[in-house]
């Protein structure tokens, strides 16, 4: 028997009554958990002592695998209706992919972190996501103590990781971090003062550098096929004069490729020019929806409700964003740089009057406020364009009551849903052009607000639930 499984089974009668000891610190730990790991899915834990976290979970399918042929036992006779095996990684036997692997502090008692790591594929598939807890290395010398004074396990020994450590023990492995996030400031109860500083302080930029526990997500970089189909929805109220050049300057880019006009009670002849030119275009698979309510997230959801592809694309209507960089969106996508892949006007110089100065300053503004809200680099939230796969977006609307249907503009139904299921945003950038039919249907106060009622909802259940 290895060395940690001969100090585990030392300790394994005693494993409980440390999680008794310190059950405030493990409740935090556990929500954090289940904040990101839905219930219902299939996970796996590596290193899973008597099963407390899993249990915990109430996983579909749960799978505990540990070194400790005593914490094993203990943990079945605890968890009958979870599964747990004795043993290292590399002997496990199972054809079953997961939804979910979890290393809790794992990697941390790792000999060899990159052979674990790469053992790891066999039992992922694309939208498998690897959760690693982790101690930070600040509290290293307070973890030493609390050993000592009986207030924490003993470990054998601890690999003391860095978050850019494990960045890059993932890249060599074939892995890419997702998102990293902090818990527990303090790990024991002072009344008011530990639930202040762990529910708010421990989430804030700098300050959450000295939290206790840090969680890193992360994605297999596995390759997909690279031929998938594309509906391609375009919300339009009042954009008679863009209808054509739409149309013609689409490039064919998909095997199977649809476009689906989503029309918003116009007022000027839109719908009839769209079905004018559907009728000069019999050959293009070329649907119209007249939406069924108002706003664009509605017209973005009647849209992707009625694609039939397997990649969804957003195009708007007012053409600021070239039709001619949606293979560009498409390639991201299916070559796996991202999961949700977002336009980002603001990285190229814009023609002029393509943005008003002090729209620019909010936008700029806002992607700040946003990327540490969704834990990810988001550098324009309201570009219009965004594409991600259907399967995805399913993913995202089953989980729509979480957020309510509060959002009138449609990016942030995906952004927060693609962040809630831990998948990769990645920004492409784009040359934002000015309109040269209409006029803006953003009103600049009135939409200003309701951005700050976004944030508000994003920070209560993203950042501070």
């Amino acid at each position: 028997m290895n060395e940690i499984g001969v100090h585990y089974d030392n300790q394994a009668d005693r494993r409980d009554s440390y999680i008794a000891q310190n059950d405030y610190y493990y409740r935090l730990l556990f929500e954090h958990y289940r904040a990101l790991i839905p219930q219902g899915k299939n996970v796996l834990e590596i290193g899973c002592g008597t099963g407390s976290l899993l249990a915990a979970l109430q996983p579909k399918h749960g799978t505990g695998i540990d070194l400790s042929a005593k914490m094993v036992e203990k943990a079945q006779k605890k968890h009958p209706h979870l599964h747990f095996l004795c043993g290292d990684i590399s002997a496990l036997s199972t054809t079953d992919e997961f939804d979910y692997i979890i290393l809790a502090g794992t990697l941390g008692e790792s000999k060899d972190i990159q052979a674990l790591l790469e053992n790891l594929h066999q039992f992922c598939n694309p939208k498998t996501r690897i959760v690693i807890e982790y101690f930070n290395p600040l509290w290293q010398y307070i973890l030493k103590l609390a050993e000592k004074v009986g207030r924490k396990q003993p470990q054998p020994w601890q690999n003391w990781l860095a978050t850019r450590d494990i960045r890059s023990l993932l890249s060599l492995t074939n892995f890419e971090c997702v998102s990293s996030t902090a818990s527990v400031l303090i790990p024991f109860s002072i009344p008011l003062i530990s639930w202040i500083f762990n529910k708010y302080l421990a989430r804030l930029p700098i300050i959450s550098q000295w939290a206790l526990s840090r969680f890193v997500v992360a994605r297999t970089l596995e390759q997909r096929d690279h031929n998938y189909s594309v509906s391609i929805v375009i919300p339009c109220r009042n954009e008679k004069g863009n209808i054509e050049n739409a149309i013609h300057r689409i490039p064919h880019f998909a095997s199977d490729q649809e476009i689906i006009f989503v029309e918003g009670h116009s007022h000027d002849g839109t719908y009839q020019e769209i079905q004018r030119v559907m009728s000069e275009n019999p050959d293009m698979s070329l649907t119209l929806l007249r939406q069924p309510g108002t706003g664009k997230g509605d017209a973005v959801r009647a849209g992707f409700s009625a694609a039939r592809n397997d990649v969804l694309m957003i195009l708007d209507a007012d053409l600021t964003v070239a039709p001619e960089d949606l293979p560009r969106f498409y390639n991201a996508l299916v070559s796996q740089k991202g999961e949700l892949i977002n336009g980002t006007r603001l990285i190229y110089p814009m023609q002029n009057n393509a943005m008003q100065f002090f729209n620019m300053l909010a936008n700029k503004l806002f992607s700040i406020v946003f990327s540490w809200l969704l834990d990810q680099a988001v550098t324009d939230t309201l570009c219009g364009t965004k594409v991600l796969m259907r399967l995805d977006y399913l993913r995202i609307a089953d989980n729509r009551a979480y957020f309510g249907k509060l959002d009138p503009f449609g990016d942030f139904d995906l952004l927060f849903g693609a962040a809630r299921l831990n998948l990769k945003i990645m920004d492409l950038p784009i040359r934002y052009r000015q309109r040269l039919y209409g006029s803006t249907n953003i009103r600049r106060w009135h939409h200003g607000w309701m951005l700050i009622r976004m944030v508000t909802i994003a920070a209560n259940k993203l950042k501070f639930r």
